[in-house]
């Protein structure tokens, strides 16, 4: 028999992973159940994706084998105490909100008998293409731990990490594609400065760092290697080097993941 997967909030990420497990073929709409408060999100996710909506939070707690909790962080002491007790030993618990602990996901169910994985994605599982950090409690076994791993895979690269780094993974991963936006936005309103057509700017911009990160990831060379590269003596690409490395280019962006990673530890 398959197993049900059930969510808690049915919002943008949430939808990312139901498209992605549909997608893979990792599951059966017959075999998702969701939940949300916001009646709009129920209908939306029953027309696109044909999953079974729940009447409440409960009846998906109580029906799932993993239960992928993806409501936001200032939700989960609302939602917490409502299905910990229906929720049976052998569920896997799932939760995406950033900054909340295992230890405040156990409290706030009111029981440490329990299979938690906390995770954290990040937006571009929206097209197949994010990147989750993962760690989970004792009760977790390595097989479930695999199923997952295989689970998150399905929208993501998902990785182990252990949960102190959690809340680097927020700053890194998490919140870093609102960075990387802000950066193509930049080089896009250069371009359109210097006269290129806006939609064309965003194309080259966008395009630019698909491909450098695609050829990172491919070639394992070190970054620098890979930006000497491109830059050619009295060239270029080495003026705008020296012009970033003049405005603070690489702090600014070490001091954002760090304010973005005390705030994660906050929250």
């Amino acid at each position: 028999m398959e197993k049900k997967i059930g969510l808690i909030g049915l919002g943008n990420m949430a939808t990312a992973i139901i498209g992605g497990l549909l997608a893979k073929k990792m599951a059966k709409p017959a075999n998702v159940i969701g939940y949300d408060k916001f009646e709009g999100a129920c209908t939306k996710a029953k027309e696109n994706n044909k999953i079974t909506i729940a009447i409440d939070e409960k009846e998906v707690a109580g029906a799932a084998d993993i239960l992928i909790l993806a409501v936001k962080p200032n939700v989960l002491p609302e939602v917490l105490p409502k299905i910990g007790s229906v929720i049976r030993k052998n569920t896997v618990i799932i939760s995406i909100a950033a900054g909340k602990t295992i230890q405040f996901l156990e409290e706030g169910l009111g029981r440490t008998d329990l299979k938690v994985v906390r995770c954290m994605p990040n937006t571009p599982a929206l097209v197949l293409e994010g990147c989750t950090g993962v760690c989970a409690n004792a009760n977790v076994t390595k097989k479930e731990m695999d199923e997952v791993l295989k689970l998150l895979g399905a929208f993501s690269k998902a990785s182990v990490v252990p949960e102190k780094l959690m809340d680097v993974v927020v700053g890194i991963s998490g919140s870093s594609p609102a960075y990387v936006f802000m950066f193509i936005e930049a080089m896009a309103d250069a371009a359109v400065l210097a006269g290129m057509p806006r939609a064309q700017a965003y194309e080259f911009s966008a395009q630019a760092v698909l491909g450098s990160a695609k050829l990172l990831l491919e070639t394992g060379k070190h970054p620098g290697e890979l930006k000497d590269a491109v830059c050619s003596p009295g060239g270029t690409t080495i003026e705008a080097v020296k012009v970033l490395e003049e405005m603070g280019f690489r702090a600014a962006i070490m001091d954002a993941v760090e304010a973005c990673i005390e705030k994660s530890k906050n929250i």
